[in-house]
C-alpha cells in the first residue's frame, strides 16, 4: 500500500508540510467595514474588525477541522477526541518585538509536563493545553497547543514536535 502523499501549505511567509492524516488551514482575516463584525460572527466568514491589523494565523490538528473556528480554536478544540491535537501558530504585529513576552528566539518545542488544563483558553474536561509566546525570524508570535486528553500527553507531544519541526518561517525584512 502507498503511503498517503503531504500536502504543503504555504503563504503569508509561512510554509509546512502537514503529515498524512493532518489537516491545516493558513490564513489572514480581511479587514471588515462597520457592522461587518456581527455578521461575520454569525456566518464564520473570519473577517476582521474595522481598523484591525491582521495578522497570519496557521491552524494544524490531526482531526478534522471545522470551517468556523476561532483564531485559538473555539469551535475546533470542543470536537476534539482524548487522542487529538490543535496546534494554532498565531502572528502578532512588529510592535511586540523586542518585549519580553516575545524574546524567547526560536520555535519552541513541548514536553508532556508543559501541558495543562489551566492552559486552555476555557476548560474542557480531559484537555489540557499550553502558549508559549517567542520571535523567529525578526517575526513576534504566540504558539498555542490543546491535547485531546492530559492522560495522552506523552504521545500527542511527541506528534505536536513531529509537526512543529515541519513548519517554516521566512525572515520578515
Amino acid at each position: 500500500m502507498k503511503p498517503a502523499a503531504e500536502h504543503r501549505l504555504a503563504g503569508h511567509g509561512l510554509a509546512v508540510a502537514l503529515p498524512a492524516r493532518w489537516e491545516g488551514r493558513l490564513y489572514r482575516r480581511t479587514v471588515g467595514q462597520p457592522g461587518a463584525t456581527l455578521h461575520a460572527q454569525a456566518t464564520g466568514t473570519g473577517t476582521g474588525w474595522p481598523g484591525e491589523l491582521s495578522h497570519p494565523v496557521l491552524h494544524l490538528a490531526n482531526f478534522a477541522l471545522p470551517a468556523s473556528r476561532g483564531d485559538y480554536g473555539t469551535g475546533a478544540v470542543e470536537l476534539m477526541g482524548p487522542d487529538n491535537l490543535f496546534v494554532a501558530l498565531l502572528e502578532f504585529g512588529p510592535d511586540c518585538l523586542g518585549t519580553a513576552l516575545y524574546s524567547p528566539r526560536g520555535l519552541p518545542r513541548v514536553t508532556p509536563g508543559q501541558f495543562n488544563p489551566n492552559g486552555m483558553q476555557r476548560r474542557i474536561a480531559g484537555q489540557a493545553g499550553l502558549q508559549h509566546f517567542f520571535t523567529q525570524g525578526n517575526r513576534p508570535f504566540c504558539l498555542y497547543v490543546v491535547i485531546g486528553s492530559h492522560r495522552q500527553a506523552v504521545a500527542l507531544a511527541k506528534q505536536a514536535n513531529e509537526v512543529l519541526e515541519r513548519i517554516e518561517v521566512e525572515h520578515a525584512g
